[in-house]
């Protein structure tokens, strides 16, 4: 039978007749699990075999979370300036456009109005693929024109944060952040505006020593790092070895600095549970 044989020895393909795997069809988790892109897509880039959550940036969040999403972006082309006139390896102003070309983002973090479920919401989420996700006046101008209109409008507020603390290149300017934006929020919380804080992987530094920790609920994605400094400080800093995981959004959650974790999967239908809760 012909179709069980090779009739003619070797390939006779040419390489120009040859086609590649495109890149990115597959994904690969850390534990070794396979999944098509499709498919993880589909499951909010949570990999069914081990749960594993994918990093994702604003985009992704805002097609989970918003009702086909659709949304207005506020505050789209606010970006930095160099106010210190800062040079590392390169100048500030050098990084924030190559950053900008290389991610198609003005900034560290983007706000969208839209529903989810029907319910109207104000989302700010942080993109940790610029300069690390890090707050600097831009991040923390955005969130707080985000709460004035959640002020305007009374419309509830989430922040889904997701960075490596304060950005360095804005030193004092970045710090002073941190008491503008917990300030707003205050003003939030006179208003009785329910205001949600998701900490993704990694939340840590400046960001969770403001923002991120000051909702009516704090909830995480499994397995995210929280803190504020990292290991090796702490571990110089006290003289002792550290709980491993300590720094886990279990580990939080297990010492009361967080209410639940949510998996993705489920993410869209309890925030929307939580927002029925609170107007009650």
């Amino acid at each position: 039978m012909a179709w069980f044989k090779r009739k003619d020895a070797g390939i006779k393909t040419s390489t120009e007749e040859k086609k590649d795997t495109p890149d990115g069809l597959w994904y690969k988790t850390p534990k070794g699990n396979i999944i098509h892109t499709r498919e993880l897509k589909n499951n909010s880039y949570v990999c069914p075999d081990d749960d594993y959550h994918v990093k994702i940036g604003s985009k992704e969040y805002f097609e989970i979370l918003f009702d086909d999403n659709q949304f207005k972006e506020l505050d789209k082309d606010m970006t930095s300036g160099d106010p210190l006139s800062f040079t590392d390896s390169k100048s500030y102003t050098s990084r924030i456009k190559d950053s900008i070309a290389k991610t198609n983002l003005k900034d560290a973090a983007r706000t969208g109005v839209g529903k989810l479920n029907g319910l109207d919401l104000v989302i700010t989420c942080m993109d940790f693929n610029f300069i690390g996700g890090s707050m600097g006046s831009v991040v923390g101008e955005k969130i707080a024109r985000a709460i004035d209109y959640a002020l305007k409008h009374k419309v509830p507020f989430l922040m889904i944060s997701k960075s490596g603390g304060a950005r360095m290149m804005e030193a004092g300017f970045s710090l002073m952040q941190m008491a503008k934006t917990s300030a707003k929020l205050a003003l939030l919380d006179d208003a009785g505006i329910p205001y949600i804080s998701l900490m993704t992987d990694p939340t840590t530094g400046g960001v969770t020593a403001s923002y991120a920790m000051l909702g009516d609920f704090n909830i995480a994605e499994p397995g995210a790092l929280i803190g504020f400094a990292g290991p090796r400080v702490i571990r110089e800093t006290i003289g002792k070895d550290l709980p491993r995981g300590f720094q886990s959004s279990e580990f939080v959650l297990e010492h009361g600095f967080l209410d639940f974790i949510i998996d993705r999967r489920q993410l869209k239908n309890r925030i929307y549970t939580l927002l029925n809760l609170l107007r009650s």
